[in-house]
């Protein structure tokens, strides 16, 4: 035999592929509940929002929609918001009731447990104004989370308690008298 024709018996009459094992038709196997222990992993990431008390503790800022209304907190130079999944590709801005991002100095830690990211800001909230945190994808159109999951956008809306400060007018420039010469 030549060995093209050896080669070619060999690879038709070689190993035989595994077979997927079958279920005897008088057995019968129990498959396991999708909620009976199995851990699936954590759950979807979710947020809290806190503000620093003038005291210096710090206070949760209930999680609503915007046609829910506006959670009221006090004025506050500092805020914080914790996921309990870390993140991947996002960005955190604050808006006030322009939508204008305000002025902000941000830190993130990072763990494996989810993330703190701390709003530092130069001049407390303002009393009586609105502000809206969102939470969004850095680039593209979606963050994730540390299991590959994408996360939703979120849009934590909140006001200052207290009335809204009118700004003052500014002092009209005096008219000096014009000398004669």
């Amino acid at each position: 035999m030549s060995f093209a024709v050896c080669a070619a018996a060999l690879v038709v009459a070689g190993c035989p592929k595994p077979s997927a094992p079958t279920a005897d038709a008088g057995v019968t196997t129990a498959e396991p509940e999708p909620d009976a222990g199995v851990d699936a992993g954590p759950g979807p990431a979710s947020f809290t929002l806190q503000y620093a008390l003038a005291d210096a503790g710090m206070e949760s800022i209930p999680l609503v929609g915007e046609e829910e209304g506006r959670p009221l907190i006090d004025p506050s130079l500092v805020l914080e918001v914790r996921s309990t999944l870390a993140l991947h590709n996002y960005r955190i801005r604050l808006f006030d009731e322009s939508d204008r991002a305000m002025v902000t100095d941000d830190t993130a830690e990072e763990s494996p447990n989810g993330l703190l990211y701390r709003i530092s800001l130069p001049t407390p909230l303002k009393s009586g104004h609105k502000y809206t945190l969102v939470i969004d994808a850095q680039t593209g159109t979606s963050m994730t989370d540390s299991q590959g999951r994408e996360v939703p956008d979120v849009r934590i809306p909140f006001q200052v308690s207290g009335e809204k400060e009118k700004p003052v007018p500014p002092q009209p420039p005096k008219k000096q008298k014009q000398r004669r010469h």
